[in-house]
């Protein structure tokens, strides 16, 4: 059976090393089944630095292993050193760049198409056709949106010749502030975090007075405390007429998580086996598609209990 959806390694969200960083994309580039990556700095400039250089390299690594590259502009440039970094970037003629924000949209032309990513607020058939005459011809659409809004702007997406893809996997991210969260809770400033956030490179889990996990920080990001997981609704999504999906790098051993989507798409195996594969990867994880089809995005995916045998 021929698989139903491109694969898409998102940009990283977290504060990595740079060596790091650059083994999981060596990694991804010889041993993920995935079509496309999308490399760059959404969340924080100040961390640019630490790997600006090594991104050449992943770039070429990644191609050599027979994967189509994006690049990810910043999603809330404030200073003039990252409105001219996101110019430079818009200015880059070899690979496609995704837009974080509106930002570099004065930038993009039809005559070099563009990709619109989960932070842009495409909520609607005249957003998105409005990105689509700017030259948007890939939309990850905004991780929150029910399964109706998603085969709405699924259809608008393929009748302007444009690929809809959705967020499966790794937490969600549900906010960017100029403030950094993560700084504050050590009793830093943003201006001297000390690059506190690489101390968790999953991000920090935030819990309610009652000690419910609930979100999770990540600088000046938020993101849910669960992981999505999309992996076992294939069907719905297929229908709905979803071209891509896109997985959000996240520790652990993540070209498994790769290879278990890579198989539910192409029918070698059930999403509900492709799930406990994610499950018994990370057992401590709660999973959830609440957004998708819940009345709560947080809502978790019911584990199943294998079978007995008779």
């Amino acid at each position: 059976m021929d698989k139903r959806f491109e694969l898409t390694v998102g940009p990283l969200q977290f504060n990595w090393s740079a060596d790091a960083f650059v083994d999981f994309y060596a990694r991804i580039a010889d041993e993920a089944p995935v079509d496309r990556v999308v490399v760059g700095e959404v969340v924080c400039s100040k961390r640019l630095p630490f790997f600006a250089d090594r991104i050449a390299e992943v770039v070429e690594r990644l191609e050599r292993g027979g994967k189509t590259v994006a690049l990810a502009a910043l999603a809330l440039p404030t200073l003039e050193r990252e409105r001219r970094a996101a110019r430079e970037l818009a200015g880059q003629t070899e690979h496609e760049v995704e837009i974080s924000d509106l930002t570099l949209l004065d930038r993009m032309t039809p005559e070099r198409p563009f990709a619109v990513g989960p932070l842009v607020n495409v909520y609607n058939e005249k957003t998105l056709a409005f990105l689509a005459r700017r030259g948007a011809r890939r939309f990850c659409l905004p991780p929150e949106l029910p399964i109706a809004s998603v085969e709405v702007l699924a259809k608008a997406a393929r009748q302007l010749d444009a690929t809809a893809e959705v967020w499966a996997y790794g937490r969600i991210p549900l906010a960017i502030s100029s403030r950094c969260y993560h700084a504050r809770i050590h009793g830093l400033t943003k201006d001297s975090c000390q690059f506190i956030c690489a101390d968790d490179p999953d991000g920090l889990p935030a819990r309610t007075l009652d000690g419910a996990d609930f979100l999770a920080v990540n600088g000046v990001q938020t993101l849910s405390h669960v992981y999505a997981s999309l992996i076992g609704d294939g069907d719905r999504l297929a229908a709905a007429g979803i071209g891509a999906l896109r997985l959000s790098p996240q520790g652990g051993d993540f070209v498994a998580v790769t290879r278990a989507f890579a198989d539910v798409a192409a029918g070698r195996i059930s999403g509900d086996e492709g799930q406990a594969r994610l499950q018994a990867l990370a057992p401590e994880t709660a999973f959830s598609n609440g957004f998708l089809l819940g009345d709560c995005g947080a809502a978790p995916i019911p584990r199943r209990e294998p079978a007995l045998a008779s």
